[in-house]
């Protein structure tokens, strides 16, 4: 059995472990500690917890129990002082209290959802996200990260605070992998964070498993405004000290021009301008909803991976590993 090891957070995490549950794969995911907005954020402060809410969506996209137990782990609370919190982070915050251990906590949530797979927190220490712009203003929080609009001025330095050693099992996990997949995911926010943890770069350039690296499909502007392919690699592997990747999964279907219209004010569609041999182009998006039901549907009919799309590529890999 060929063991995937998948690195990032959020939805990216999602798409990709959604569809590779599907195969008979070792699979685990190693998942940043960085986030702190939103619901997590909250828990974070009042509870003093570790962030649940990257590891809640692993956890679902790992699952093989129904699926009203995956709606209930995401369900959102609209009203009243749960407002804002969802199920999962709630039940993960609640069993790291009552057990003294986050890591305790994920493997009973992953029992309940008979996930096939493991979740790993990239570190077991409290950190938080921080980077400082060209124009020396401090960006405190993944939160603030995410919502600058000046990043792509530069930036001089983008931490940890406090200093944080690696998860031991993490360390383990990607040491012993057949393949490591990094991304898709917000690159300052999901990707580079895992980077800064002491040892995950050392034990990338160690390990024998063959790497890639999923590019976005989208970039953000203020952030990465015009990115292509090679920037966004360029901007990974001074983290990791190396280009490792021996794949980069990059993907050249158009979505509806409608949908590239209403992104217009958000971010612009990365392009391909690497002839590298290492490139795997290819039609992530799936099928292509092109149905405008409503407004609201077309809001949330985001531009995102297709699980299935993307597992093909990845299982292709695999299978000539």
């Amino acid at each position: 059995m060929k063991k995937i090891v998948v690195i990032g957070g959020g939805t990216g995490n999602f798409a990709v472990l959604n569809g590779l549950k599907h195969y008979d794969l070792d699979l685990s995911a190693i998942v940043s500690m960085a986030d702190d907005g939103g619901s997590t954020g909250v828990l974070r402060d009042e509870l003093g917890v570790l962030p649940p809410g990257d590891v809640r969506q692993c956890l679902v996209a790992l699952s093989h129990s129904s699926r009203l137990m995956r709606n209930v782990m995401n369900y959102r609370f609209e009203n009243g002082g749960l407002g804002g919190h969802s199920f999962g982070n709630l039940l993960l915050s609640t069993l790291e209290k009552v057990t003294g251990s986050f890591e305790k906590a994920v493997e009973e949530v992953g029992r309940i959802l008979y996930i096939r797979g493991k979740v790993i927190p990239v570190t077991t220490r409290q950190v938080r996200l921080k980077m400082i712009l060209k124009n020396q203003k401090v960006l405190e929080g993944e939160k603030e990260v995410y919502l600058s609009s000046e990043i792509d001025q530069g930036y001089e330095k983008i931490y940890l605070e406090p200093f944080a050693k690696a998860n031991k099992r993490a360390l383990d996990e990607i040491r012993s992998a057949d393949l490591i997949v990094l991304g898709p995911g917000g690159i300052h926010t999901s990707i580079i964070p895992n980077l800064l943890v002491e040892g995950i770069s050392e034990a990338l350039k160690e390990t024998h498993a063959k790497k890639v690296f999923i590019c976005n499909l989208m970039n953000r502007k203020g952030q990465t405004t015009g990115f292509k392919v090679s920037h966004y690699l360029k901007e990974v592997v001074p983290f990791i000290g190396a280009d490792i990747f021996n794949y980069i999964l990059v993907n050249h279907q158009k979505p509806a021009l409608e949908l590239i219209k209403r992104y217009e004010s958000e971010g612009d569609l990365v392009e391909n301008d690497m002839t590298d041999s290492r490139i795997i182009s290819a039609p992530l998006l799936g099928e292509i909803e092109e149905k405008t039901r409503s407004d609201l549907f077309l809001e949330r009919n985001l531009i995102r991976h297709n699980s299935q799309q993307v597992t093909q590529e990845l299982m292709k890999i695999v299978n000539h590993i």
